[in-house]
């Protein structure tokens, strides 16, 4: 039976609404459970979403801020190339080139267009971080890049199916370019039926609501997102509002500091990011291309607004960005950018900690904002190769009414860690210690939340290991007189009794018995804490959060 409505009543609207973000989530699960590398099915390093037929955000998975954000400009980029009068029913599309909507060489972006009534309605999309995409290093993430050749294989906007016929010369060369091209098939399949579940329940929906109706409640879904964001927006003070912050370095130039500045305008329901200021592009590989720094805007946007606001592309209307050309903002080809997710999380946490005098009440005190990345490649005692990434996560800040969270992965980044056992069944690597790294978050009335501590034996010559990290040269802020979170470190025990301490960041090589020992930042307090409570501080020495010599300095007015 046709439920085709005349008109879209409130709750015929709400209706399809959830209808839609239930679309994204089954894609998301299917592609959670049909991938094959680690860093997808365990690491949750993907994404999924749904889009209108001219390129609009309609509902988003539970999953990665800046895939999700990315994806509007990459289909954009398709759109561009493959107008949807050329379209056919069959085709799906791929990306993953930076300046050209992706973000960084191993995220992979995949279209598919869907038709009711004749003609595309929508795009089913989906977004995984490949294990490799080729380039100077395992993993595809080089830190020591200095330019976007040595990074990976990569992909202008592409017609990988024609009419359901896969494109076998486009097979041919990622076959050819990447190391573990069985795996990055097996992960770039298991995108395609997320897809593929995407197209199916959309067809079922015009089925049931008629595709004419679906289309005009993507319109009346957009607008009102659009107009409740800009309501949220009047709330805020109007003003313009400043941040200045560093990253420890580019990855090349690893004794100079790399400066983010941000000026965010609030006025009449719009707000807009103007990162004069900042410093030009960089050698290394931590530049951000314009999608990136889009994504960051979004998710600000997002955080200072309502929660209940349904997520789509209205809710961005009201967003405007200045990116200084030439700067690591916005840099000019051929600059490397696989380290980007480093400066976009600095950047989130920047845009929303400008209006941190404004509406202390919705700010936190400055998270981490860390996502360290490892990836190690080599080859198994039997011969075969390996190559696996992992996330670790650090702490985030302290708000208003609570402390910050322990070891949790915040604003542009939402994925995992490992668990250990998939770690070691797939590396030749073992786990020693996994734990919360004491004393790491900021104090205060609320304290900032910890980072963690995790070490590392390797048990084969011939590991390629880089290491990506932050917060190693600054601390995370506190606010309203919290303390800042712990700086970061992380060490290299070579077999032979040497040291060496990692700058934030590096490409090296590992033998067996090497010990690699990770400890990552924690978030800033919030609050003087001499306001700390005495029950709290001593449910923090009892859980270990807090030594005894740290508790007496810190907050001595408990009489500790």
């Amino acid at each position: 039976m046709n439920a085709r409505v005349e008109s879209l009543d409130p709750i015929t609207l709400e209706v399809i609404r959830n209808k839609l973000e239930g679309i994204a989530n089954e894609m998301q699960m299917t592609l959670l459970h049909s991938a094959f590398s680690p860093i997808v099915k365990e690491g949750m390093d993907c994404s999924a979403a749904v889009f209108t037929a001219d390129g609009q955000t309609m509902a988003q998975a539970t999953a990665i801020p800046i895939h999700l954000a990315t994806m509007i400009p990459a289909l954009h980029a398709v759109l561009h190339k493959y107008p949807v009068a050329s379209m056919a029913p069959g085709d799906v599309y791929l990306l993953n080139d930076p300046y050209c909507g992706g973000t960084h060489l191993p995220d992979i972006t995949l279209f598919v267009p869907v038709y009711a009534d004749g003609r595309v309605v929508a795009f089913s999309v989906s977004t995984v971080h490949h294990q490799d995409m080729g380039g100077m290093a395992p993993g595809s993430i080089p830190t020591n890049a200095t330019e976007i050749y040595q990074e990976g294989l990569r992909l202008p906007p592409l017609k990988y199916m024609d009419a359901g016929r896969e494109n076998e010369t486009l097979r041919e060369i990622l076959r050819l370019n990447i190391r573990l091209s069985d795996t990055f098939f097996g992960d770039l399949h298991a995108q395609l039926a997320a897809c593929r579940v995407g197209e199916r329940r959309l067809t079922e929906l015009c089925a049931s609501y008629g595709a004419a109706d679906i289309e005009r409640g993507f319109g009346l879904l957009l607008d009102r997102s659009e107009a409740m964001t800009r309501n949220a927006l009047r709330q805020l003070p109007e003003g313009t509002f400043h941040y200045v912050d560093w990253l420890d370095n580019d990855g090349v130039e690893l004794d100079r500091k790399v400066r983010l500045e941000v000026a965010v305008t609030v006025r009449d329901g719009t707000i807009h990011f103007d990162f004069t200021g900042t410093d030009p592009q960089l050698k290394g590989p931590l530049n951000c291309v314009p999608s990136g720094a889009q994504a960051a805007a979004y998710y600000a946007v997002r955080a200072l607004t309502d929660a209940s606001i349904p997520t789509n592309g209205g809710c961005f209307r009201p967003v405007t960005l200045h990116l200084p050309e030439g700067s690591l903002v916005n840099p000019v080809a051929p600059a490397p950018v696989n380290a980007r997710t480093a400066t976009i999380k600095r950047m989130c946490g920047m845009m929303v900690g400008a209006l941190a005098e404004a509406v202390p009440e919705r700010v936190p005190a400055a998270s981490a904002s860390v996502s360290t990345m490892l990836a190690f490649g080599g080859r198994r005692p039997d011969g075969s190769s390996f190559i696996v990434s992992e996330l670790v996560a650090a702490g985030t800040g302290a708000s208003q009414a609570s402390d910050g969270v322990d070891c949790l992965q915040t604003d542009g980044s939402n994925s995992m860690n490992l668990p250990l056992e998939s770690l070691s069944m797939d590396v030749p690597v073992r786990v020693l210690r996994f734990g919360l790294r004491p004393d790491s978050g900021g104090a205060g009335r609320h304290r900032g939340g910890l980072g963690v501590v995790k070490e590392y034996e390797f048990l084969v010559d011939g590991i390629r290991f880089t290491y990506r990290g932050e917060r190693h040269f600054t601390q995370a802020r506190g606010s309203r007189g919290g303390g800042a979170g712990a700086m970061a470190r992380a060490t290299i025990h070579r077999a032979d009794g040497r040291v060496e301490q990692i700058p934030s960041k590096t490409v090296t090589e590992l033998g067996r018995g090497d010990r690699l020992l990770v400890e990552t930042a924690g978030g800033g307090g919030f609050g003087a804490p001499q306001e700390r409570p005495r029950e709290q501080v001593l449910a923090d020495l009892r859980n270990g959060k807090v030594s005894p010599a740290a508790a007496r300095e810190t907050y001595a007015q408990t009489g500790l």
